[in-house]
């Protein structure tokens, strides 16, 4: 059967390892395939393994002298160059640390290319996501940027447009300093204000470089954003933006820890919320990129109860084979977490009871209201970079 679908996975990801007190354990992905699977999805998508991306391709993005730091700390940890953000708190340095990486880049690479030939119409990659690394140095637990990297060989593959949208809860700030002077990438970044969270940067004014301005975007959200308040935020300032810049393919980043249990961020979102972020950006990619959509993971550290379902719910939007929230989660999933992790997981495949749902926004055209911080950060990124897309910050 030929699936339009394609999902990167084998278990080989899981040597993404820091160690087993780093909140960014490798078990979030094992558990989101081992859902799928529970779920029946897996068999619904082209399932392709990868291989280690090359020196060469990683030098699309970032330094060369890096990459060589890289792979020596990948053979001897204890010469990681702190001075490239190795072997900090953040991104210890591990055996086979370089070919961990640098596999996530092809993977991300590999759903690229196969989107925009258009061999298939979506592609996964929920182990890559990594939009905190810098072309010279590692950072937030991000050793390469695979997103970048995917980005640039889109763009030298003969795409002239390539949108990207982060709804991680933070900023985004790899990919956008990478891209911010040129004109081609759109970034938008919906994510907690950097005044409360890693990494202290996203703010509205900033708007890209002086040949590309306008195409960095950034929505900081106050600490306790809640369901209704972080969906109004996206679909008040994202689809507008992307139609207004017109991409060939959408990229999308999907960090799961804008969730209100994550123990890194202050958000306060369900996972049907997301569900429902899921579904506005595949919506996006058929309305304004032709239905070309590279979807990928990211942040995300409450690693049974939140990550497996959000990521689930993406690659089964992802598939034209969207799970309902009130689905019962698998009794063969359940009694995995419960044997391997000693604890009982979650019950169905949402957060909130069906008496709350559907969640409503209230859309931006029915006024906003200066005294809501939320509203208030939103109008300030649409009057920051709207004009500079044709549209009224206020009205459009």
């Amino acid at each position: 059967m030929a699936h339009r679908t394609r999902l990167v996975w084998d278990d080989g990801f899981t040597a993404y390892n820091f160690g087993p007190t780093h909140p960014m354990g490798p078990s979030r992905l094992a558990l989101t395939t081992r859902l799928l699977d529970s779920l029946g999805v897996l068999g619904q998508v082209e399932v392709v393994s990868p291989g280690i991306a090359s020196d060469e391709l990683l030098a699309t993005v970032h330094d060369r002298d890096y990459i060589a730091a890289v792979r020596a700390a990948s053979i001897d940890p204890d010469t990681a160059d702190l001075r490239r953000g190795l072997g900090t708190e953040d991104d210890p340095a591990f055996a086979g640390m370089h070919e961990a990486s640098a596999r996530i880049v092809q993977g991300t690479v590999d759903v690229c290319d196969a989107v925009w030939s258009g061999e298939v119409d979506h592609g996964v990659n929920y182990c890559g996501g990594l939009h905190h690394a810098m072309a010279t140095h590692a950072a937030g637990f991000c050793i390469y940027n695979d997103i970048a990297v995917g980005i640039q060989h889109l763009l030298d593959n003969g795409a002239e447009r390539v949108a990207y949208i982060d709804i991680d809860v933070h900023h985004g700030d790899g990919v956008e300093r990478i891209f911010w002077n040129d004109p081609r990438v759109l970034t938008v970044s919906v994510h907690e204000s950097g005044r409360a969270l890693f990494p202290g940067t996203g703010w509205p004014g900033d708007i890209g470089g002086p040949d590309a301005r306008g195409t960095a975007v950034n929505v900081a959200l106050p600490p306790g954003t809640g369901d209704s308040d972080w969906l109004r935020a996206i679909e008040s300032v994202v689809p507008h933006v992307v139609a207004a810049f017109d991409p060939d393919v959408l990229v999308t980043q999907h960090g799961c820890d804008s969730h209100r249990q994550d123990p890194l961020a202050h958000f306060s979102v369900s996972l049907d919320a997301q569900r429902r972020a899921h579904e506005c950006l595949h919506r996006l990619a058929h309305d304004h990129a032709n239905g070309k959509w590279v979807a990928l993971g990211g942040g995300g550290y409450e690693l049974v109860d939140v990550v497996p379902r959000s990521w689930a719910h993406l690659t089964a939007i992802a598939a034209h084979a969207p799970v309902a929230v009130d689905t019962v989660v698998p009794q063969e999933w359940l009694d995995h977490v419960r044997e391997t992790y000693g604890r009982e997981g979650p019950s169905t495949m949402g957060d909130l009871a069906q008496e709350d749902l559907p969640i409503w926004v209230r859309p931006w055209e029915m006024g906003h209201n200066p005294d809501r911080p939320g509203d208030a950060a939103i109008l300030a990124t649409r009057q920051a970079v709207f004009p500079l897309h044709g549209l009224d910050p206020w009205f459009d």
